[in-house]
């Protein structure tokens, strides 16, 4: 009699615990609708970020970034690296061909296009600087393209234009409507 007792006893015991389990899982719907709502879970984020990209086990560049923000949920999707962009473009060598410096990028990744902005500036290996306040680059075509004005300083010259185009590794670049000083030798000279 005393187990079937204890035996009893337990059951309303376990059946008053499970009730009081359930009822205590309330949620507000407001909440649930916060937590899984498309834009919060389309967006990914970080900070001090460093990424590497490489070809057939060779660097290619490697990009720093105090914040990294990825919307897949946007039309296009996109993602964006602000506050203090650098890249570091290498040759085959492994040497840095090109620094890039800016405040912003965007990446739109299902177009292959990238848009960089704010005191952009990329300095060449040769010491050559380009500065602008926005540069593009179309991965179909592997070029960079601007049409805000721009201001190219090497050795021997300053180039100043409205609007640019120029390949991959800035070893050939085209400024529209150019401006600014340019050396000659005097042998270059027509007499």
């Amino acid at each position: 009699m005393h187990c079937r007792y204890s035996y009893s006893f337990l059951r309303v015991v376990l059946f008053i615990i499970l009730l009081t389990s359930i009822s205590a899982c309330v949620n507000d719907p407001n909440e649930i609708l916060a937590l899984t709502s498309k834009p919060n879970q389309q967006i990914d984020k970080a900070e001090d970020i460093v990424a590497i990209s490489s070809k057939n086990g060779k660097i290619k560049a490697r990009l720093f970034a105090h914040q990294y923000i990825r919307n897949s949920s946007a039309q296009p999707p996109y993602i964006d690296l602000n506050k203090n962009l650098k890249v570091e473009f290498y040759n085959d060598s492994g040497e840095i061909q090109n620094v890039l410096t800016a405040d912003s990028c965007r990446y739109y990744e299902s177009l292959g296009n990238i848009l960089v902005w704010d005191s952009v500036q990329i300095v060449s290996k040769k010491g050559e600087i380009l500065k602008t306040s926005e540069l593009i680059w179309n991965q179909k075509i592997q070029k960079f393209f601007t049409e805000k004005p721009v201001r190219i300083i090497t050795a021997t010259q300053i180039l100043i234009g409205e609007g640019m185009e120029a390949n991959q590794d800035f070893t050939w670049y085209k400024i529209s409507n150019p401006k600014g000083t340019v050396q000659v030798n005097k042998a270059e000279v027509p007499k």
